[in-house]
């Protein structure tokens, strides 16, 4: 196995990364990172099933803007190191 990895962007909880064998880069989320939104996730689940419509909307607009400024930052990323994004926008 190649163990070739280029860290992209500074280490953050959402650090962007290239793994040699693969054309473009992808995002690393930190453990506890990628379990506060599976835990947020499964609360939208909750608040759908409870019909609790507004607290859903406000927390699904949280998660967005979060994931977001993810995506923004991953592109912003890409940009600088000249790599093509992975999609169009």
């Amino acid at each position: 196995m190649n163990e070739g990895v280029s860290l992209l962007s500074k280490p953050t909880n959402f650090s962007v990364v290239q793994l040699l064998e693969r054309k473009y880069p992808g995002v690393v989320f930190q453990g506890d990172s990628l379990h506060i939104l599976v835990t947020r996730l499964q609360n939208l689940q909750q608040l759908l099933h409870g019909n609790r419509i507004d607290d859903l909307s406000m927390e699904l607009s949280e998660i967005c803007e979060e994931m977001l400024g993810v995506l923004t930052h991953y592109e912003s990323v890409c940009n600088k190191h000249k790599i093509a994004l992975p999609y169009t926008k």
